[in-house]
């Protein structure tokens, strides 16, 4: 077996999702769960089909995030992942949505840091067994640090 480690490529100012599905009509029922989620959701996916003819399935709303997501899916090369990246919204937004969608097994991660994708190969062929999600903390928070957190929910609207 051999372990390497994929970065998904990203401008610092979009969302991604990374997980994994079982079916080819992941692709339709993602993109059918994205668009629901609001009408200004800017989205572009795509889904590394395990089986048949193994192709990276993609769809989208915003044609430049379909061929960035459809980039990075190559890339990762995992049979039965996915990559989802998300302008104008944010995955605390669309992540139940997703998580319902029946095909989806589970989801390695969501966020806007930069991430890289840890992937086994053997011979049958890639998985991606997880994923490096932004920097190690420097400490912990302090009293002030927490009603810093605390303020910025309420300023942006996340608690009253």
């Amino acid at each position: 077996m051999e372990l390497t480690a994929v970065r998904i490529d990203k401008p610092d100012d979009l969302n991604v999702i990374i997980g994994q599905s079982h079916f080819i009509k992941t692709v339709e029922d993602l993109h059918e769960a994205l668009v629901g989620i609001g009408p200004h959701l800017r989205f572009g996916l795509a889904f590394c089909e395990a089986s048949g003819p193994r192709l990276v399935r993609r769809s989208g709303n915003d044609d430049d995030l379909v061929e960035l997501a459809t980039k990075n899916a190559v890339a990762v090369g995992a049979g039965h992942s996915f990559i989802v990246f998300l302008r104008e919204g944010y995955p605390v937004n669309v992540l139940n949505a997703v998580r319902h969608v029946p095909e989806v097994c589970g989801i390695f991660c969501a966020t806007a840091n930069s991430v890289e994708v840890l992937i086994a190969e053997t011979e049958l062929g890639r998985g991606i067994v997880g994923v490096i999600d932004g920097a190690s903390p420097l400490g912990v928070e302090s009293a002030d640090d927490e009603e810093d957190r605390r303020q910025l929910l309420r300023r942006i609207g996340y608690k009253l």
